[in-house]
């Protein structure tokens, strides 16, 4: 019966919902829904990188810090509209990605892995080091401007929440066009089998590198817009367990899935509020979560095309029912 509902009645529901949220819900689970939102455009970024090109990223929390102490600084020190500063924070991050990422882009794996663990945590600790006096050490950078346009300023958490939702918007068109193109299919192809996608003549080193700058101008929009609307930021936010929380929306969505990457973001920022008074337990709950999808769901609560096709395609040889059953 639900099968039969045409897919554009859901998307129109859904929309409908999206721009009624806030008037059917208090300010506070507005603001919820504002961090919410941030954490899906860091989640879509980290997907071109984890979910595209196949590649572990430890260390996204990196260029997200990267793209709100640019907007930081030079909105206070320069007087330069954060709005403006969109596209400088992800040009920084892409940037900053590209300088470090292009004399590792050739390990693999685990050490891939570990080595963005390292660049995550050499970030935070120069931050708290306050170079030239720039970054404000353990206090941080405070009294960032927020978001204007002319007269217009951003300021309520309705307004701000329009405005996260429309760069929801623009990422989520964006990774469907990169999804499709011809890059992306060659990130698909890395992600499968690197040594075959060498053997086809793909330069590899190339498309990972790219893989890592286009997350990493993502991450950097997403933290010019943490920045201007807390107005205050500090290197504590952009530590370790932002990295984990970024990777885990990733992998518990479905790698490469764009659904699954929104759906995961809701459930890692807005359940916890939900159930704050088991805060402490938290680290428990989301590391028993991770096993238990790995043992029993490991495409990830909205898998994409490709993984329902390799676990259908899996279970028929196996002569068994599949697993995959996610929706759409």
């Amino acid at each position: 019966m639900v099968s039969k509902i045409p897919r554009r009645a859901w998307v129109s529901v859904l929309v409908a919902g999206l721009v009624a949220c806030p008037w059917l819900v208090s300010d506070y689970w507005v603001d919820v829904m504002n961090f919410c939102g941030i954490y899906i455009l860091l989640g879509l970024s980290l997907n071109v990188i984890v979910g595209y090109a196949g590649l572990f990223n430890l260390g996204h929390a990196a260029f997200y810090a990267v793209g709100a102490y640019t907007t930081a600084i030079l909105s206070t020190r320069l007087g330069i509209p954060s709005l403006l500063l969109l596209p400088v924070s992800a040009l920084a991050a892409a940037a900053f990605a590209y300088i470090i990422s292009r004399p590792i882009i050739h390990l693999r794996g685990d050490y891939l892995c570990v080595v963005t663990i390292g660049f995550g945590e050499i970030v935070r600790i120069a931050l708290l080091n306050n170079p030239w006096g720039l970054t404000g050490g353990v206090n941080g950078v405070f009294g960032i401007p927020r978001p204007s346009l002319g007269f217009f300023t951003i300021r309520t958490v309705d307004q701000y929440y329009y405005f996260i939702l429309l760069f929801i918007v623009l990422f989520v068109w964006a990774m469907r066009r990169l999804e499709r193109s011809r890059v992306g299919r060659a990130w698909t192809c890395i992600r499968e089998d690197e040594t075959a996608a060498e053997a086809m003549g793909m330069d590899t080193a190339s498309l990972k590198l790219l893989a890592f700058v286009l997350g990493a101008a993502g991450a950097g929009i997403a933290g010019n817009i943490y920045a201007s609307k807390m107005t205050l930021i500090a290197p504590e936010s952009f530590n370790f367990w932002e990295s984990c929380v970024m990777f885990c929306i990733v992998v518990l969505g479905g790698t490469g899935s764009i659904p699954g990457v929104i759906v995961a973001s809701l459930g890692m920022t807005a359940l916890p509020e939900l159930f704050r008074e088991f805060a402490r337990a938290r680290m428990l709950v989301f590391g028993l979560a991770m096993v238990l999808m790995m043992i029993f769901r490991p495409q990830g609560l909205w898998p994409s095309a490709h993984w329902r096709r390799q676990v259908q395609r899996e279970g028929d040889l196996a002569g068994t029912p599949t697993a995959a059953t996610g929706p759409g």
